[in-house]
């Protein structure tokens, strides 16, 4: 039996990897998942019913206290290795894995999708084994680095794996009439969102105020909204977010990561950020399913919401019919380059 070791220190880690770990184990392997608490993943992985261990908690922004953590973390992570000798490690983004892989021959798996990581890419992606990328990736890649036709979001969210419940929806937060809009709002204190700032508050207020008049608002924020926003803040269960997300009407938000998953799901989105991704790049030009916008001003915001209010759904549907066609399954090609790690890899685990 072989072993693989999976390290999630993210919640849209834990959906990426969800499925893959359940395949992993069908087909025999030993699969230990190593955790980091940071928002809802601990409480996610409970939810699923995935045994982890615990190895760190996020640092709270700042190049010092990320490096502090990478220190720390890495140091539990060698110990568990140390202990569990797996023949292959995996992770998004993957800096522990790589560089704890490194230093103990362990072949190393890194799936990514955010170029602008750059401090993060610059210390994995020299350390890794194997760096995976959607096809529409376009920063610096090593090496020894393959493209997929497809995103991470459809690991979790792909038809196959994922079926949407309205009642769920309802239960939490979704307006059993009329449209629901799902706005996002985050803390800019990843490793990726160095330097970087998000919406004003006033900003925030005025597209709420909107679309107020159009249906129903549901705000997801990473930190606290201010007091005349918080009735609209989601207060569902975190699992069930993506069971609201689906009958949506329209994302519009900050997070690149859950407007590619409205995408996935057939919901038109909005990534309103100075920053962006090759995949949310790709769903606008090649599907016409999101738009980027990276002046964060009140008229360039309502300018494409209102643009996506006027398309009727029948066109959306084709419009993501298309890009369903497109893709592959990514859970499968996941655990095919995992499992590949551990069978083309003449490494054998530590002693």
């Amino acid at each position: 039996m072989s072993r693989i070791l999976i390290d999630i220190c993210h919640p849209a880690h834990v959906h990426f990897f969800k499925n893959v770990i359940v395949v992993l184990t069908e087909r025999g392997h030993e699969v230990l998942v190593t955790s980091r608490e940071k928002e809802v993943t601990v409480r996610l992985l409970e939810d699923l019913g995935v045994r982890h261990c615990l190895l760190s908690s996020a640092s709270k922004g700042g190049v010092i206290g990320m490096l502090k953590e990478l220190v720390i973390r890495n140091l539990a992570l060698y110990k568990v290795v140390r202990k569990f000798k797996p023949h292959a490690m995996s992770a998004i983004g993957g800096i522990f894995v790589a560089q704890v892989g490194r230093l103990t021959s362990t072949p190393s798996v890194v799936f990514y999708d955010t170029e602008n990581a750059a401090l993060q890419n610059a210390l994995t992606y020299p350390f890794a084994s194997k760096v995976s990328v959607p096809r529409a990736y376009e920063g610096w890649l090593p090496k020894r680095s393959e493209r997929y036709d497809g995103y991470h979001e459809l690991a979790y969210l792909h038809p196959e794996f994922f079926k949407p419940n309205y009642t769920e929806a309802v239960a939490n937060g979704l307006s059993p009439s009329g449209d629901t809009f799902l706005v996002r709002v985050v803390s800019w204190n990843a490793n990726h969102d160095l330097n970087e700032k998000g919406w004003s508050v006033e900003l925030l207020r005025t597209v709420v105020s909107f679309l107020s008049t159009q249906g129903k608002v549901i705000v997801s924020s990473e930190g606290p909204l201010p007091d005349a926003l918080a009735p609209y803040g989601f207060s569902g269960n975190p699992s069930s977010i993506h069971h609201v997300m689906a009958f949506c009407r329209l994302y519009v938000g900050e997070s690149a990561t859950m407007a590619s998953e409205s995408v996935v799901l057939g919901v038109p989105a909005i990534y309103a950020a100075h920053t962006g991704r090759g995949y949310c790049n790709e769903q606008e030009t090649r599907y016409d399913m999101l738009r980027n916008v990276s002046e964060l001003n009140e008229g360039s915001l309502m300018e494409c919401i209102k643009e996506f209010l006027e398309v009727m759904p029948d066109e959306i549907s084709m419009r993501h019919q298309a890009l369903m066609k497109d893709t592959i399954d990514v859970v499968e090609y996941s655990a095919n380059l995992i499992e590949s790690m551990v069978k083309n890899n003449a490494v054998s685990p530590i002693q």
